[in-house]
């Protein structure tokens, strides 16, 4: 949890000279502090403030202001815990609430990265959430390499492990997938500036966060479509080897169903039946000799 003092810190008035050097500042606090930092702030939110009950990405246009909510997967565990975050946004401020010091690390890095990047609330939002898709295209090379790998294994007929490898990163690469087609509305839904907040000029940023969640969205649907085409060579691999398998008892049962019947004939044991007596090598050589011929028919007609 964050410190009492760190949240009133970060609602301190800019000073002239941090506003030479970032201009905008956000003010970030956590989920116990929030009520009464957007009352200071005049931010009145008659919503449910529990971030744990976020689910996904969106933004909301109210009376007041700008409100939403940013639901982030984290890349190396995808299907873990998500980074949840509650924003509102009025005329002049950005209020974040965040209980896992994600913005704060976001923020920083921001900070590191550019020298003067937060000369409005706009550049400073569209830095903020240009952030949490940064590194994805690195993530999602990963994935490739990894669909690859099991495609190279499906070829060489090492199939061990593959379901559970194919299911969990067809897991992974869906709630990346929703997760970006929710960054690109919340993108479209800035660009409309239904409550006039961001100036014209600036709502090009948050076109360009739509467009850069758009082509993740369709290079993730890609890796969908790929790690479907493997998981299919897969199944194609594992049915040609059953009907290899099926084929070999087919031949197996074609070539004794003969010496059955022969078994069958002579084990009926009749008092007429002149074999009874010496039949015994008889019954011997006719069965090698059935065996045989059922052998070198199959050889010939590429069966066997």
């Amino acid at each position: 949890m964050l410190d009492k003092n760190i949240a009133e810190n970060e609602q301190k008035p800019v000073t002239e000279n941090n506003k030479d050097n970032f201009g905008f500042e956000p003010i970030i606090t956590d989920s116990i502090h929030a009520v009464s930092v957007l009352e200071e702030n005049g931010i009145v939110y008659e919503g449910d403030l529990e971030l744990s009950k976020i689910g996904f990405c969106k933004v909301e246009a109210q009376q007041g202001c700008l409100t939403g909510s940013f639901c982030i997967p984290k890349l190396l565990h995808v299907q873990d815990s998500r980074y949840q975050i509650l924003f509102f946004i009025t005329r002049d401020k950005i209020v974040l609430v965040d209980d896992d010091n994600f913005s704060r690390k976001i923020v920083d890095r921001i900070r590191h990265r550019k020298s003067v990047c937060y000369k409005s609330k706009e550049i400073f939002l569209f830095n903020y959430i240009a952030e949490f898709m940064n590194r994805d295209l690195e993530r999602l090379v990963q994935f490739e390499k990894q669909i690859m790998e099991l495609e190279e294994s499906v070829h060489n007929g090492h199939t061990d492990d593959f379901q559970s490898s194919i299911m969990s990163l067809r897991r992974d690469l869906l709630i990346l997938r929703g997760y970006y087609d929710e960054i690109m509305d919340v993108g479209k839904a800035l660009e409309e500036n239904e409550n006039r907040y961001f100036a014209k000029k600036h709502l090009k940023y948050f076109g360009t966060i739509s467009d850069r969640a758009e082509r993740l969205m369709n290079k993730t649907s890609h890796l969908l479509e790929y790690a479907g085409q493997v998981k299919d060579a897969y199944q194609a691999k594992v049915d040609a080897k059953q009907n290899s398998n099926m084929q070999f008892l087919t031949i197996i049962s074609t070539i004794f169903f003969p010496l059955t019947l022969i078994t069958g004939w002579y084990g009926m044991n009749f008092q007429n039946m002149p074999e009874l007596e010496n039949g015994y090598p008889g019954v011997i050589v006719l069965s090698v000799v059935v065996a045989v011929t059922s052998i070198i028919v199959f050889k010939i007609k590429k069966i066997f």
